[in-house]
């Protein structure tokens, strides 16, 4: 029997990353998808499309779309009918805009019902798999380790059979270009495409349309983080980028971050 895995894919580049890195590593895998009411509600389509390859390829891989339906409730410039995003690299004060209000917490408590409902029905131990990395911004409070120590312990606390559940942190001491890396590695060992599989991942938090084509803007924070690690990595990010006018080159959004990089830095 294979090992379980359960996972957040939300779309982007760490979730899918790690998809791929329990499945290099012999899991079988159910990921959930959360629609929140997201304004980058493209990514969706993206982890949809992703999981449908991997599927195709015969990697044992469920997928779950979770509509939620609480996006007119919530405040925060992530959700549809909220603030502008803001743009440029992490800062304190700019990016506290983009805070989803107890989004972890919500998605966590699903996460574990699935991964207890599993190895209780199969009598065997399953991994909650988390992307959570050395780069998480301390202005996420939900990614602070106080709060995953904390909501796993209500956890156990309230449910029968709860030591079947383990978490696993692969990526948490490494920064978005370690997991870019293993991304690589893993795609080697799977034998699959890592370009199609990048160009289909959404981490841009305002996707930009263009003649029906989605697009990632390589102006926000973001997409900033995820640029400069494909610009460490060497190679040319598979994803489309374009701006209000129109579509960009890959070399045009990476000198972007690259002037950013270096006044951010000075």
């Amino acid at each position: 029997m294979k090992k379980h895995a359960v996972l957040s894919l939300s779309g982007g580049m760490d979730s899918t990353s790690l998809l791929l890195h329990l499945l290099a590593n012999d899991y079988a895998v159910t990921a959930l998808s959360f629609d929140y009411g997201q304004k980058h509600h493209y990514e969706l389509d993206c982890a949809k499309t992703v999981a449908n390859y991997l599927t195709y390829r015969n990697f044992p891989v469920r997928h779950e779309t979770v509509s939620l339906n609480i996006g007119s409730l919530l405040n925060s410039a992530l959700i549809m009918g909220g603030t502008d995003v803001p743009e440029g690299h992490y800062e304190q004060e700019n990016m506290k805009e983009t805070v989803v209000p107890n989004r972890n917490k919500i998605f966590s408590s699903i996460i574990q019902a699935v991964a207890l409902s599993i190895a209780t029905k199969n009598n065997c131990t399953v991994d909650i798999a988390m992307g959570i990395h050395a780069g998480d911004h301390a202005i996420y409070p939900d990614c602070r380790q106080e709060f995953r120590d904390a909501d796993f312990a209500a956890f156990t606390l309230g449910n029968w059979d709860a030591d079947k559940v383990k978490v696993s942190t692969p990526y948490l001491y490494d920064n978005k270009f370690s997991i870019l890396c293993d991304a690589e590695q893993s795609c080697k060992k799977l034998g699959v495409d890592f370009d199609f599989i990048f160009s289909n991942t959404n981490t841009s938090y305002k996707p930009v349309m263009h003649n029906d084509v989605w697009y990632s803007d390589y102006k926000s924070a973001s997409s900033v983080e995820r640029i400069e690690a494909f610009i460490r990595l060497g190679r040319p990010d598979p994803v489309n980028y374009a701006d209000e006018t129109g579509p960009v080159s890959w070399e045009v959004a990476a000198k972007h971050v690259e002037n950013i990089i270096f006044h951010h830095t000075r």
